[in-house]
């Protein structure tokens, strides 16, 4: 896995855009692994792991050594060995007066 690197879920409808990752991580949404291309059939989505992936935000792990961009919206979400990746906070701007 590389920056730029696109990737599908393979039990809902969720893209995204590697950004920042290891080459050698696995990304899990809805609990199955993300692919390069999207299966012809979807398989079960994990009810544990169904908090869904919105369009155009960053998802990050705790360490922040991943980012991933959704390009896509989805019902499951994001995780990385079992641990759910987090929003990415939008830094504050510095005030302008």
């Amino acid at each position: 896995m590389k920056p730029g690197s696109r990737l599908k879920s393979s039990v809902c409808d969720a893209e995204v855009i590697v950004v920042r990752a290891p080459a050698d991580l696995a990304v899990d949404c809805g609990g199955q692994p993300m692919v390069a291309e999207r299966p012809a059939e979807q398989g079960a989505l994990d009810p544990a792991h169904s908090g869904g992936v919105m369009t155009g935000k960053r998802y990050v792990d705790e360490a922040g050594t991943v980012e991933l961009l959704a390009v896509k919206a989805g019902k499951g979400s994001l995780s990385i060995g079992g641990k759910p990746l987090v929003l990415k906070e939008a830094k504050p701007l510095p005030s302008s007066d």
